[in-house]
């Protein structure tokens, strides 16, 4: 695996030296004369690829008065085919990049503007957060504008006909959970007479990235998010936390009670969507929102009610913490030569964070895409939504109404409830002190070594091994690089003081 990834990067960096050597290929750099800048683009495919003269992205190509060219590549092969346009000679002026381990390294070896001090001369880039700079900045210096997300999108969505029906209320403890799973599978909330429903279903990405259930409900109980600090500095992974093996715990008995899915190793997150949208299972701890929930769930049962809740411990509401982006906007230095160029290519991304520019990537065009209603905006047809304006909502800077937005867009009850609880979740997030560590372990054998935990603790709750047979397998993930990875870790957190 270090091979391959030392192999990507040196013909990254080749091609980059190519580049160079040949120079730009889009067109010239539009740095002189007072026509549309030529700006070349590559982001993460969302949906049907746009027709690229329609109009929405006319409307921006005129507002930021640039000659706009985007490429779409699929998301199941983006990262592969960046590096590939890397070591081909194809990179566009602007281009999105995912925080791995290789983006890391091309980004160590200068191949992208460092924008760290540049940001402040752009009042709308200023203007956000410093937190999301943070989370994807690489030995404190910030490569790119992040494609912003909320940080703490975790909730719990539940079927509150069902909760009413049994005088149950919203998880706190751990018990809770129990009892509302286990009622919801045993008790027929359905009333059809059979044991055909569940109170909670895992897919078999229940226990990885920031989306692990695991992490998730542990956090809430008080556990760290991925990685905790202890009083002398040394990092340790959640995993050796009391309040995430109580976690664990939990779900061994929930599944030798069969109160989970039996098949939860396996099976695909679609396959569980088809089972919550039918009416066979109750909570659920995602990032979604529950009113998409309720809208599929009521043309099967239509009075079948969701209601959501932030998600709450014991010492109150605690939230993961995310990285608060879906990747990040970089500028080469190959194709954006100076500084002159480089202040157009910002000035564009500022741009697209104007309030015309936040009407027009959120909601489409006025009278198009949607219409005015007083106070709100509402989308004409869900349909057209989908197919023409969150192909840009998805991938183009944006923070929803959360910046510069005049007129929100008018939800449902339940959406509004849930929009507001991943709001008010950014008081509460527990957040990963490694995200942006620098650890040479993660980078070569970081996947490695979430394999062994993960493997562990699907066999820890599938019963497969005891709490001997657990720690057991925690020390060979410590002995087989965790522990020089905390290490890393504090040294990289202590180097950043």
């Amino acid at each position: 695996m270090k091979k391959r990834w030392m192999t990507t990067v040196m013909a990254m960096l080749a091609g980059m030296m190519v580049v160079t050597a040949c120079g730009d290929k889009s067109g010239g750099s539009g740095v002189n004369g007072d026509g549309p800048y030529p700006l070349t683009l590559v982001v993460n495919q969302v949906g049907e690829i746009p027709d690229p003269k329609n109009q929405m992205e006319e409307k921006i190509r005129e507002y930021t008065n640039t000659d706009l060219r985007i490429q779409w590549i699929p998301y199941s092969a983006y990262d592969e085919k960046v590096n590939v346009m890397v070591a081909s000679n194809e990179l566009p002026k602007l281009i999105k990049l995912n925080y791995t381990p290789t983006t890391i390294s091309s980004l160590e070896a200068d191949l992208f503007w460092d924008i760290t001090e540049q940001l402040k001369n752009y009042p709308n880039l200023a203007a956000q957060p410093q937190a999301y700079y943070d989370n994807i900045s690489v030995n404190g210096k910030v490569y790119g504008i992040p494609l912003f997300r909320d940080m703490g999108r975790a909730i719990v969505s539940y079927r509150k006909d069902w909760l009413d029906a049994a005088g149950l209320k919203e998880p706190v403890t751990l018990d809770d959970w129990y009892e509302i799973i286990r009622f919801s599978t045993e008790e027929d909330p359905d009333g059809n007479g059979k044991r055909d429903t569940y109170g909670m279903m895992l897919d078999k990405g229940y226990n990885q990235g920031t989306a692990s259930t695991l992490t998730r409900l542990a956090v809430s109980q008080g556990a760290p998010n991925k990685w905790g600090i202890d009083e002398q500095g040394n990092f340790y992974p959640e995993f050796v936390s009391e309040q995430f093996f109580d976690v664990m715990k939990l779900f061994r008995r929930l599944y030798e009670e069969k109160l989970i899915n039996q098949d939860f190793a396996v099976v695909d997150s679609s396959e569980l969507n088809k089972v919550y949208e039918s009416g066979r299972a109750n909570i659920r701890i995602s990032g979604g929102n529950g009113q998409s929930l309720q809208t599929k769930l009521e043309k099967v049962v239509p009075e079948a009610v969701v209601d959501v809740s932030p998600l709450q411990g014991p010492e109150g509401i605690r939230v993961p913490g995310e990285s608060g982006n879906t990747g990040f906007l970089a500028i080469p230095r190959s194709t954006v030569k100076s500084e002159e160029e480089l202040a157009k290519v910002l000035t564009f991304v500022d741009k697209l964070l104007d309030p015309e520019m936040v009407n027009v990537i959120n909601k489409g065009i006025e009278g198009v895409h949607y219409k005015v209603e007083g106070d709100y905006t509402v989308t004409i047809d869900a349909d057209k939504d989908a197919q023409e304006v969150k192909p840009y909502r998805d991938t183009f800077p944006q923070r929803g109404d959360l910046y510069n937005m005049e007129k929100k867009p008018k939800g449902t009850e339940l959406f509004n409830k849930n929009k507001q609880i991943v709001y008010e979740n950014e008081n509460y997030i527990v957040p990963n002190p490694a995200l942006t560590l620098k650890s040479t372990t993660y980078n070569e054998r970081g996947g490695e070594l979430e394999q062994i935990i993960t493997d562990a603790q699907t066999k820890f709750i599938m019963g497969q091994i005891d709490e001997a047979g657990w720690k057991a397998e925690v020390e060979k993930w410590r002995k087989s690089g965790g522990d020089q990875m905390a290490a890393e870790y504090k040294e990289s957190n202590t180097n950043q003081k």
